[in-house]
Parts: structure tokens; sequence; C-alpha cells
């Protein structure tokens, strides 16, 4: 059987709370307690992402990360509660995408793993169109739409003329929009809080989230298709904002 998610944890009931939460969102998840329950499901069914804590009764995450990227490619996120700086280095240096520090938002955890799976679906729809048996010239082709696809959700800072860049047309912005959207771009891809959007770009100076709130949509009703489905400024409930792009 194929899942979007699987989380190895030791910590059974976060674990089975975990997965419940995604699953209701649509991505599909399992989970497992251990080191040996983690290669045995290898053996009978798929992923596309693996949320991995460290601390596990028959071993520790870091040897099973380096075991499954031995044999896979896949999005390894750890999820722990060690605190230490080492611990994060260890973890990205033999072969972790992230490091999600517990006790975690759910909703923040799922935004990364929706982000991961998103460019999992990317790659595969590429490689497929690449391993045809068609002639060269229609699998470039279809890596040419998809490329073009993806580029459709594109965004590119033009910081000379305060201005946005999106699908080939200039969209000038006000100075504080223009700040706004700036932030979210260093940070592209990944959640921003709340706090330090209000920090970055209104400095020391109070602000309510009805401020934050009224910038986003103006954004939103310069940069997207249709404001009320968002696909560049994306909404974390409860946190911040994710520019995907």
């Amino acid at each position: 059987m194929h899942y979007n998610c699987l989380i190895v944890d030791d910590e059974t009931e976060l674990a089975q709370m975990t997965a419940e939460y995604f699953n209701m969102f649509e991505v599909s998840t399992a989970f497992v307690v251990s080191v040996s329950e983690c290669y045995e499901f290898f053996k009978k069914n798929t992923a596309d992402l693996v949320l991995l804590d460290i601390n596990l009764g028959d071993g520790t995450g870091f040897e099973v990360c380096k075991k499954l990227r031995e044999e896979m490619q896949l999005p390894i996120l750890f999820i722990s509660a060690r605190q230490s700086d080492d611990d994060v280095l260890v973890a990205l240096s033999v072969g972790g995408d992230d490091y999600v520090k517990k006790p975690y938002s759910l909703s923040v955890l799922l935004a990364k793993v929706k982000v991961n799976l998103k460019r999992v679906e990317q790659m595969k729809k590429l490689e497929k169109a690449g391993s045809g048996d068609a002639s060269t010239g229609a699998i470039s082709g279809s890596i040419n739409n998809a490329a073009n696809s993806s580029n459709t959700e594109k965004l590119v800072l033009d910081e000379a003329n305060m201005a946005a860049v999106v699908d080939g047309k200039k969209i000038v912005l006000k100075a504080k929009e223009f700040a706004l959207l700036e932030c979210l771009y260093r940070h592209k891809n990944t959640i921003v809080k709340k706090e330090v959007l209000f920090d970055e770009v209104w400095g020391d100076s109070f602000f309510s989230d009805s401020t934050l709130n009224v910038h986003i949509r103006k954004l939103r009703e310069k940069l997207e298709d249709n404001p009320n489905e968002p696909k560049l400024i994306k909404t974390v409930w409860g946190t911040g904002y994710c520019l995907e792009v």
C-alpha cells in the first residue's frame, strides 16, 4: 500500500494523533513505533515522506535515516524533543531534510509536510515525462509543459522599482506591501510566523493581526489570479504565512 507519509515515533499517542490529524486533511499517513517496524513497513508498503524521531526503543533515527538513504530518495524530516544544535547538525549530516523540535504544532508540521509532498509530486511528473517511450521531441515537450505549469506560480522581485513580476507581468507595489512581500520572499517556501513579520516589516511598533491581514489581502489582490484561493501566499492558520514559489 502507498502512503503520503510515514511517522516513526515511539511516543505512540503522539504518533497516532499526528497521523489522524494528517489523514483528516487528506494526507494519507501511517505510523510505526520502532526501528524494526519501520523496516517491516517498507517491505510491504511505500511512502512519499518520513517523519522520524531520534530516540527509538530499538535503535536511533540516525541509523534509520542512513539506511533509508541507501535504498531510496524521499524527504526525511526529523521530529525530536532533543534541542541541541549538535543533534540538528547530525540529523542533517546523515541525510535529514529538516528538523522539527517537539512539542510541535500540528498545523505547522502539516504545512511543512505538504510543501515537501508538493515537490515530490512535481519530481514524479518530470520523471514520468522523461521515462516514456515517446520520441525525444515528445519527451522534451512534456518536460517543458511541466516546467511552464510550474512557472505559472513563480514570482520575481524587482527591488529597483519596488515591484513584483508574476508570469512576466510587472506589478508595482506600495512601500509596505513590498516590504512585506520581500520578507516573505527571503523566507520563501517556509512558514513565516506573524511575530517575524511584525518585527521585520513594522519594526518595534505594535500592529494587530487585522493590520497584517489587510496587507496580505492587498498583496493577494495584486498578485493572485484568485485572491480567495491563493496559490502564492498561503495562510498557516494560527501561525503565519508561507510564500510558495
